[in-house]
């Protein structure tokens, strides 16, 4: 029971979480999906996933930085105060601020922006009597939309690939605390 109480389970189970979601939504799901769902299908899908999955890249890193282990070798308490001693700056404060930026950066800015200029893509879509991705050419409106949704859907993916470097960092400093 006393294990129950101890933060060092919740802090595994969310980095392990995060790292697991993260790996597969990157490099599994994502691309399976992309590969055998119609565009209109895999849009629809990726627009309900995003929002819990960037909410999961959010909220996970708050509760690592909640349970941030302590370090009976170095006297560093557990928690934000352990977190934000010095000696844990660059293995464990930066990769953690990195996933919770990347998160709520693609959850409060980038993937909202994606969604608006996706839905604006089909608006032109339906004026044009054109596709987004059907082959060139297209209007010049649209030929913006897909011009900003490319930016916007590449700086989501930099975010995304950040917080996984971020999480795959922090493990070797979590891992070299079980030694």
């Amino acid at each position: 029971m006393s294990g129950l109480l101890s933060p060092a389970p919740y802090h595994i189970l969310s980095y392990g979480t995060l790292l697991g979601t993260t790996f597969f939504h990157t490099f599994v799901g994502g691309i399976v999906s992309f590969q055998v769902l119609p565009r209109p299908q895999f849009s629809q899908l990726m627009a309900k996933i995003f929002p819990v999955y960037f909410s999961m890249q959010t909220a996970l890193p708050v509760v690592m930085a909640l349970t941030f282990p302590s370090n009976a070798a170095t006297l560093t308490p557990g928690g934000v105060a352990g977190l934000l001693d010095a000696s844990n700056t660059w293995s464990g404060l930066v990769p953690i601020a990195t996933m919770f930026i990347s998160g709520l950066a693609n959850l409060a800015v980038i993937g909202p922006a994606t969604t608006k200029c996706m839905r604006d893509r089909k608006s032109q879509e339906h004026k044009d009597g054109k596709k987004s991705y059907d082959p060139p050419p297209h209007s010049v409106e649209m030929q913006a939309l897909n011009k900003k949704f490319s930016m916007l859907h590449g700086i989501s993916s930099l975010l995304n690939l950040g917080s996984f470097i971020a999480a795959l960092v922090y493990g070797v400093t979590l891992s070299s605390r079980l030694a």
